[in-house]
């Protein structure tokens, strides 16, 4: 199983796409291409093996995020971003 990310246009991150079952990384990538990518969506693509993905469960949510939510100081909430700035 391998998880597929696909960046649209360049200057963009990579987002995730969906998933795939393939023998290996060649025959994944080669999936991929012709899954997510077949209108020209993208620019690139990387595929990871599920099992090499680490991420957090919704039940941690509340203590694995709650450190953050007393760093206002981390958030651009004190200044406006100008219109002409993309991608923000």
């Amino acid at each position: 199983m391998y998880e597929v990310f696909v960046r649209g246009k360049r200057g963009l991150n990579h987002v995730h796409v969906g998933s795939l079952h393939a023998a290996d990384d060649t025959m994944a990538l080669t999936h991929a291409r012709d899954l997510y990518t077949r209108r020209n969506e993208g620019v690139s693509i990387w595929v990871v093996r599920s099992e090499h993905i680490a991420a957090s469960t919704r039940d941690e949510k509340d203590p694995f995020f709650a450190p953050s939510a007393d760093k206002v100081y981390r958030h651009p909430t004190f200044y406006d971003i100008p219109d002409d700035v993309p991608h923000i």
